[in-house]
């Protein structure tokens, strides 16, 4: 019996579907399979990503799993995962670029997308900030406070000074929930409105407050939050 894809009908193979009906159409397992390129003795390349996917549980955790976690499986090696590595630096770059690009980022997906890319990798709570311009062009991203599994301390001295010192008119603040949900606790409300709070002395704006867990996002302007501090 053939695992193999090439041995597949040329309808069903994945790299075919793709240039015929658009990337759109494939499932992340059969994406997934385009990238590994080979499966391995027991398993197609396409039966290999929904092993990958079904394990990890998602396509994302993959990206952000060890090479000792992702060797486990016959078929991946220190090959495939620096291929993986480069895959999800490539997306990290794109997004990079396009948010430079942009001229509005107030209510733009693009920046959500970003700040996934910049979080989704930490194994422990991160606090980081997003400074933007009058204009709202990006100046600089930076992750200021480093925590533990489920709590990151921060300094609203610290944070503030490094916005002032970017010219920062306009900021985004993200942290993530390493295992947890993407849900604002009430010390999240909290240091929100304090944030929010300290910026209006400064004359400067708090757009959003990001928080970022492995399969989701939450976004306190999208819930009209932001309205209410």
């Amino acid at each position: 019996m053939h695992n193999s894809i090439k041995f597949w009908p040329e309808n069903e193979r994945p790299r075919e579907r793709l240039l015929r009906q658009g990337a759109t159409s494939l499932s992340d397992a059969e994406l997934l399979a385009i990238f590994l390129r080979s499966g391995s003795q027991q398993h197609s390349a396409v039966e290999l990503s929904r092993l990958l996917i079904n394990h990890f549980g998602g396509l994302n955790p993959i990206f952000d799993a060890s090479l000792d976690d992702l060797s486990q499986f016959h078929g991946i090696g220190p090959i495939k995962y620096s291929q993986l590595m480069a895959v999800k630096e490539l997306g990290r770059r794109y997004l990079q670029y396009h948010i430079n690009q942009s001229q509005d980022l107030s209510s733009s997906d693009l920046i959500q997308q970003y700040l996934r890319y910049e979080m989704l990798g930490e194994k422990q709570e991160v606090f980081a900030v997003l400074c933007l311009d009058a204009e709202l062009r990006k100046i600089s991203f930076k992750k200021l406070f480093f925590g533990s599994l489920n709590y990151c301390d921060i300094s609203m001295n610290q944070l503030l000074r490094f916005c002032l010192t970017q010219q920062a008119i306009h900021i985004v603040i993200v942290h993530n929930h390493p295992f947890g949900e993407a849900t604002p606790s009430a010390q999240d409300m909290q240091m929100t409105r304090d944030i929010y709070r300290a910026c209006q002395l400064l004359e400067m704006c708090l757009l959003d407050h990001m928080i970022i867990s492995k399969t989701c996002s939450y976004s306190f302007a999208e819930h009209a939050l932001m309205d209410k501090l």
